[in-house]
């Protein structure tokens, strides 16, 4: 995988104190970005699930991993190794994405599927600027939605009786 960066204690990317991993590549460009830097899929470093699962497993104080960008689902099979590894852990997996989770749906690509299964709780929606809320919880801008498991089967679960 590519990264633009790792916070190994973060307690502003999710609940609890998280490990983020930013990932390099992003195709939304919104305006007002906070990390344009992610943007370019050819910046970066390259990195490892298993150098991160490391890093990961030699925090006992962690609750939890953060997947951000750049856009992880354009990364999505490397970030599933993160993923399970994490969830072997019995710790949680949050991810941030400039899709809609209907629009991830609608990929039906199995690598994005098996991401979303990983993942706690999903931030989705690209940020408007003209939308920023800066008393919004993990989210930027008020279009964004915090969708835990139940939350994204109720929508998926309303997609499919249409």
């Amino acid at each position: 995988m590519r990264l633009s960066g790792i916070v190994e204690e973060s307690i502003v990317d999710g609940p609890g104190l998280r490990y983020v991993l930013f990932t390099q590549g992003c195709p939304h460009h919104c305006k007002g970005c906070h990390n344009p830097q992610t943007h370019d899929f050819k910046g970066g470093f390259p990195f490892t699930a298993e150098a991160a699962l490391a890093q990961i497993g030699e925090n006992p104080l962690l609750s939890g991993v953060t997947l951000s960008g750049g856009e992880p689902f354009e990364q999505a099979q490397a970030l599933c190794a993160v993923a399970e590894g994490v969830q072997a852990m019995r710790k949680n997996v949050m991810t941030y994405t400039g899709y809609t989770f209907e629009a991830l749906l609608a990929r039906n690509d199995y690598w994005t599927n098996r991401l979303l299964e990983l993942t706690d709780v999903l931030v989705d929606g690209p940020y408007v600027e003209s939308l920023r809320d800066l008393e919004l919880q993990f989210r930027g801008s008020s279009n964004q939605r915090l969708l835990d498991r139940a939350s994204r089967e109720r929508i998926a679960a309303a997609l499919c009786s249409r």
